[in-house]
């Protein structure tokens, strides 16, 4: 009989455990190992029993360290939590193996959708128009350095042969590898001692793609063409990036960076080209005298002007040779070094992508009909593929700026060239009306000779780059124009009139443009003005004329901002709204609408299972495309080991295929439920604008209550933790807000508001069951809270209100809080039929479970250090123990932010 998850989660975190506790005791003595063993046992008991004593003997335990000991203790609940991470995706992955097995893959979308009498031509129909692309950002919330990921990959290979080692011998050699990378992760810094640069960011980035993406998406493409019966299937997942792209409110984002980024990406892909085709010239050694080849390998062969008398009667091999020589060619201009095996003579570089599928392609045409099937999958198909997908560039990378920024450049350029001396004073009808008459024709506005202010000389380098970039690596390297804080037509022309500065857009008649702009609506406001605002803006003759060719329209809707700004029950009704009310309005003036989840990793920026939001999602808004961002520690979670990636991709894949064609779904929402989700949403946010932002001295109640302060001064990004130099919610980043919540154990971005919401809504409890039990998209909504209040602690986070100095003030907001989470977790718990939390999902609670002993006490010393730290307390070793307990409770809860 297979063990259960938890009971295979509890013996391979045993397993591990026990290797570090022999590190532990080899490098530091017994007497550590004793004392990090005495706290942990004690936790443990703590959980286990919950009694006042044992409540006491873990404070005792706790309370006896010094600053030392409270370091490395820190330090060693930090990497255990990090290896029981290990364990949990190894878990993972033995799973997964069930393969096409699961539901959520393309197999088993295909299953589930024949019972609803949709076939896999539906499918394959769907898929050629497709697209599905995760989108790697550069938000800051992974803790982890790259070093600790290089570590954890070495220690999680080690642990997968350790569970296919056919002999006890294999075992033991394979433990004492384990044993050797445990003791270099034990001693390997958590911290990064400096912060990171956006060119740490890209080689981050960089590194998720060649570890998986290179070499997993042409697997999986493979695999779907046997599932499809379809191996022509077109490359309809992607993958695109903002590292190096996204300037909003990031002033270290410049066109040198720019040029960087792609150079890295472009290198990442190249090399792995030019390895894959060294690897077939050794493989297709293929003798002219023995076999015979098309007329199109044979010219391949004669126009690489390979002489070696070894590869004379070697047409395939002479044909890879110049293949590789003109790869090898074009290396420098895109990379900006010298390949790393030069080609051994001169050729013309390739001019871009589709000229080395060609060849390449001629090789495995060639092979096919001389040879037969054979030949239909393998290395060369797979390298095909890939230059299919990755072109040059890699990962398209997407622009981005605030509106505001664009709003002051256009300004001063309309200024200087004399067309209007105060743009910003116009209102918005004014503003389109010039904007259009500017578009319409080829003048341009700057001039090589007038002085421009810093902002709209740097604006104006990094279009220009981009531009230059788009022409070196290939078209599909950018393709959108991301304008945040869009509240007007005019945020979307402005950024036309910048793009037709640099050749991107071209007036005429139709006018063309190689980059497009898209909206980001974030705030509650804008979401619900998003339609509107749209259905002005495809209104204007110009804008139908310049999307007529492509025939779609991308928006992109927020879930941190929009979240912060109005709870997490109004926000996540009001993305669902938005993405229905601009699927008809996009739809009504011809056009297919692809929408862009700005999804964070925790529940309050849109985080949790994304497959189940993916099936919650409106009817009709899908069809095959979606863009999703993938921010924070989930990038690692999701992509930093191949099959976990290919498991990811898998899910992505099912949830857009399923959702895109399932037959059962009412193409419209029902009114009574759309009546109900209306008023439970304005309750919501009346009860968290309510604490948010009308309780007097909020802001000073959450940077004292939570270590915001301290998370300000990680170093894991690039860019600040606020959009304004003074303390206030409006201006602070959602994902350190949500991530300060995380580490004060409240919770309070994933939750806020519901209880009120049920209680003042005017909904009935019956008809909240019965949406839970009927509406995809409110179970959702409930699974994803009921997740976090699991991972909530109002004890800790009692603890945490103790740091606020005014004691009026935090007795009366976490009074707020406290009685606020009590009302929605009995409300929660009545409404799903439950009577605690995560009773009907007793694999995720046993997981959360087993790691609570580990994290909480990370949670107690840190409130101690913080208390030291904000007192006065220099030393670095405090400093040290925050940053360490900030990491291991990062590493506990996973999805922070």
């Amino acid at each position: 009989m297979s063990q259960s998850l938890p009971d295979q989660l509890r013996s391979t975190v045993r397993f591990l455990g026990r290797i570090l506790g022999d590190v532990i005791r080899a490098e530091d003595g017994a007497a550590v190992f004793s004392q990090i063993e005495e706290i942990r046992q004690a936790s443990v008991a703590f959980h286990r029993e919950g009694t006042p004593e044992a409540a006491r003997v873990m404070a005792e335990r706790l309370g006896g360290l010094s600053l030392p000991d409270t370091v490395r203790f820190a330090h060693s609940f930090a990497v255990f939590l990090q290896i029981t991470n290990i364990a949990e995706d190894q878990i993972q992955r033995r799973r997964g193996r069930a393969g096409d097995a699961r539901p959520d893959t393309l197999a088993g979308a295909l299953r589930s959708l024949k019972t609803e009498g949709v076939g896999t031509e539906a499918v394959a129909e769907l898929l050629r128009g497709a697209l599905i692309a995760p989108v790697i950002t550069a938000h800051p919330s992974e803790v982890r350095r790259k070093s600790v990921l290089d570590r954890q990959s070495a220690i999680a290979r080690d642990l997968e042969a350790f569970d296919h080692a056919r002999s006890e011998a294999e075992r033991a050699a394979i433990e004492r590898e384990l044993l050797r990378e445990v003791s270099i992760f034990w001693r390997t810094r958590l911290l990064r001692s400096v912060r990171i640069a956006v060119a740490d960011e890209i080689e981050n980035a960089v590194s998720y793609f060649e570890r998986s993406f290179l070499a997993e998406l042409p697997r999986l493409y493979a695999h779907w063409g046997e599932v499809l019966g379809d191996a022509a299937l077109p490359s309809f997942l992607r993958v695109g990036s903002w590292v190096g792209g996204d300037r909003d409110g990031n002033p270290y984002v410049t066109a040198q960076v720019m040029r960087l980024a792609l150079a890295r990406q472009s290198r990442a892909a190249l090399r792995m080209y030019l390895d894959a085709i060294h690897a077939l010239g050794a493989e297709l050694s293929m003798s002219a005298d023995l076999v015979d080849v098309t007329p199109e390998l044979q010219a391949l062969a004669d126009a690489s002007h390979d002489e070696s008398p070894h590869r004379a009667d070697e047409p395939y091999r002479r044909a890879l040779t110049g293949i590789y020589a003109r790869l090898a060619a074009a290396y420098p201009a895109l990379t900006g070094e010298a390949p790393p095996r030069p080609s051994t003579r001169a050729a013309e570089p390739y001019a871009g992508p589709d000229a080395l599928k060609a060849d390449l392609q001629t090789v495995l045409d060639s092979l096919l009909q001389k040879h037969g099937p054979a030949f239909a999958s393998g290395p060369l198909p797979d390298l095909i593929r890939a230059v299919d997908v990755f072109g040059f560039h890699l990962a398209t990378l997407d622009l981005r700026q605030n509106s505001s920024v664009h709003a002051r450049v256009v300004a001063e350029l309309l200024r200087t060239a004399g067309v209007c001396d105060d743009y910003e004073a116009l209102d918005e009808a004014a503003r389109c009306a010039l904007l259009t008459k500017e578009l319409s024709h080829g003048r341009l506005l700057a001039s090589p000779f007038a002085p421009y202010g810093d902002e709209t000389s740097r604006e104006l380098e990094t279009l220009a780059t981009a531009a230059e970039i788009k022409r070196r690596y290939g078209p599909q390297t950018i393709r959108t124009y991301i304008v945040s804080n869009t509240t007007s037509v005019s945020d979307l022309l402005e950024v036309y009139l910048l793009l037709k500065e640099v050749g991107l857009y071209t007036p005429g008649e139709p006018p063309r443009a190689e980059v497009f702009a898209e909206p980001l609506f974030e705030t509650i406001e804008d979401l619900r003005a998003a339609s509107r605002t749209m259905a002005r803006y495809l209104a204007l003759p110009l804008v139908r004329d310049l999307l007529a060719a492509p025939g779609m329209q991308e928006v992109m809707i927020g879930y941190s901002d929009s979240n912060k700004d109005g709870s997490y029950l109004t926000s996540t009704w009001e993305l669902h709204k938005a993405s229905r009310a601009l699927c008809a309005v996009v739809g009504g003036a011809g056009l297919r609408l692809q929408l862009f989840h700005g999804r964070g990793g925790a529940v309050g920026r849109g985080g949790g299972s994304s497959f189940e939001a993916l099936l919650a999602q409106p009817a009709g808004t899908v069809n095959g495309r979606i863009r999703i961002t993938e921010q924070g520690e989930v990038v690692a979670n999701k992509y930093a080991d191949p099959e976990l990636a290919r498991q990811s991709l898998e899910t992505l894949t099912a949830g857009v295929v399923l959702t895109s064609l399932r037959t059962h779904r009412s193409a419209d929402l029902a009114a009574p439920q759309s009546k109900a989700m209306d008023a439970l949403a304005r309750a919501a946010m009346a009860a968290y604008r309510g604490l948010v932002f009308e309780t007097p001295g909020f802001v000073d109640y959450f940077y004292g209550a939570t270590p915001i302060s301290e998370i300000a001064d990680l170093n894991i990004g690039s860019r600040p933790t606020s959009r304004q130099p003074t303390r206030s919610i409006q201006g602070l980043r959602a994902i350190p807000w949500v991530f300060s919540w995380s580490q004060s154990r409240a919770m309070l971005p994933g939750w806020y508001g519901f209880g009120s919401a049920v209680a003042q809504g005017g909904v009935s409890m019956a008809q909240l069951k019965e949406l839970n039990e009927s509406w995809p998209f409110f179970h959702s909504t409930l699974a994803n809270m009921e997740m976090v209040l699991a991972k909530s602690d109002l004890a800790i986070a009692g603890r945490y209100a103790g740091l606020v100095e005014d004691r009026a003030l935090a007795e009366h907001v976490f009074g707020e809080i406290r009685a606020e989470w009590e009302r929605t977790h009995e409300a929660l718990l009545e409404i799903t039929g439950q009577s605690q939390l995560l009773e009907k999902n007793p694999d995720l609670a046993a997981v959360i479970r087993s790691r609570l002993p580990y994290i909480d006490p990370l949670n107690h010393l840190q409130i101690e250090l913080i208390r030291r730290r904000r007192r006065g307390d220099e030393d670095e070793a405090v400093r040290d123990g925050i940053h360490l307990t900030i990491n291991g409770v990062a590493a506990g809860l996973r999805n922070t932010g």
